[in-house]
């Protein structure tokens, strides 16, 4: 234990004292945070196996998992507060339209890349594996997303409309990815499950979202027998720690595997306690400041899961790539087409794209529930590429985006 706290503390500090550098040239503190875990990481530092320094295996990362899905709790919490009934009635037209219709036109884009080198290199990819990627490719990254909206206080209507699209994008990320598996699977195997194609993922949506809303129905009850703010901030983290804990609760109804999202249940409590709580606004900023550390710690232990070795497989890499660009292809087409669709301003159409590149530990699930497919490791390999690539870029263009639409005051990027 005493180790582990060694550990933690350690590399907190390594990651705080590295946004000093990254700042000087520009990036975003969350690419710090990942480059701190990745020096810290099995591959570099913990390499060298150090009393209480770096993580030394993938299992010492894995052993901090519910530090990483506590993170990605109140991230989603926070996110469900940007769904407040002013903007619904905006700009939620416009978040659904543009969260479904991006997602869609990046899955083909992705499926249609891949399935071009299924035929040109037919023994790197398979059909069913080209199918499951393009639905990962959907998946975008709200953590790190909201860590740059944060440090950089961007506001505006392209900041309002992206925090509402990777929140539906969850969802939508969902369906697809169920669907694109329950197919991918039925080609390996010879035969379609209406169950696993149509009714598990609807479930799981729909379980989601009614023990959110039952969550952010009792949060608001039971807010209002506290008055003094550190008991209404300590109610509050203990109803997002009881959202994380109960979504990972599964079970069976007959031939039905049951199951529920995390980033779905925290959003929807934080959307029913921010739309019912008069001073939700000034809980959730009190909030956000206790919750720093934990963001920072999810940052740098998803750096740390990055799998340097993927790195020596030729076939991976060409994978990647073209995942890579036709994923962004499909993200910054898919977003500037249903943009202009739903009657975007220029500003969004043009810059809304880039903004959701990242991709983390969503595609990351996506790809170990993929593993049972015949060449699953190479899923999961593409992924994990991707991942490197885009979460140490994409906050860095998301930053740029933003500061080029107008949506972060120059003296920020100064600071």
């Amino acid at each position: 234990m005493q180790n582990l706290l060694l550990c933690i503390s350690l590399a907190l500090i390594a990651g705080l004292l590295m946004t000093r550098p990254a700042k000087r040239i520009g990036l975003p503190a969350v690419t710090a945070y990942l480059i701190t875990g990745l020096i810290l990481g099995p591959y570099c530092i913990g390499r060298l196996g150090l009393t209480g320094i770096g993580f030394h295996t993938m299992e010492d990362v894995s052993a901090l998992g519910i530090i990483s899905d506590t993170a990605l709790g109140f991230i989603a919490f926070t996110i469900g507060n940007e769904f407040r009934l002013a903007d619904l009635r905006s700009m939620g037209k416009q978040a659904v339209t543009v969260g479904i219709l991006q997602a869609v036109v990046t899955t083909a884009a992705v499926d249609a890349a891949l399935i071009v080198l299924h035929l040109v290199f037919p023994e790197a990819l398979s059909i069913s594996s080209a199918i499951t990627l393009g639905a990962i490719a959907a998946a975008t990254a709200p953590a790190a997303t909201l860590m740059v909206v944060r440090q950089y206080r961007a506001d505006g209507p392209l900041t309002r409309l992206l925090l509402m699209v990777v929140a539906i994008d969850d969802a939508v990320g969902l369906v697809l990815f169920s669907a694109s598996f329950g197919v991918a699977s039925a080609l390996e195997q010879g035969g379609i499950s209406v169950i696993t194609v149509v009714v598990e993922p609807l479930l799981e949506i729909v379980l989601s979202l009614l023990l959110g809303m039952i969550a952010g129905y009792i949060l608001d009850w039971s807010e209002r027998y506290f008055h003094s703010r550190g008991n209404r901030i300590s109610i509050s983290v203990a109803f997002v720690l009881l959202t994380v804990g109960l979504s990972m609760i599964e079970f069976e109804i007959g031939a039905i595997h049951c199951g529920f999202s995390l980033l779905l249940v925290c959003m929807m409590t934080g959307t029913i306690f921010c739309n019912l709580c008069e001073t939700s606004a000034s809980l959730m900023e009190r909030l956000d400041r206790w919750t720093t550390p934990l963001t920072v710690l999810f940052f740098i232990l998803s750096g740390a899961e990055l799998d340097l070795k993927i790195l020596q497989d030729p076939i991976v890499l060409l994978i990647g790539a073209v995942y890579i660009i036709s994923r962004a292809a499909g993200k910054i087409f898919g977003a500037y087409g249903s943009c202009a669709l739903s009657g975007c301003s220029r500003n969004t159409q043009k810059y809304l794209g880039i903004t959701l590149l990242p991709q983390a530990g969503v595609a990351l699930g996506m790809a170990i529930t993929a593993a049972n497919l015949s060449d699953g490791v190479m899923v999961r390999s593409v992924v994990l590429f991707s991942v490197l690539v885009y979460e140490l870029i994409g906050p860095t263009l998301t930053k740029k985006a933003l500061f080029a639409a107008g949506e972060i005051p120059e003296e920020e990027i100064k600071k």
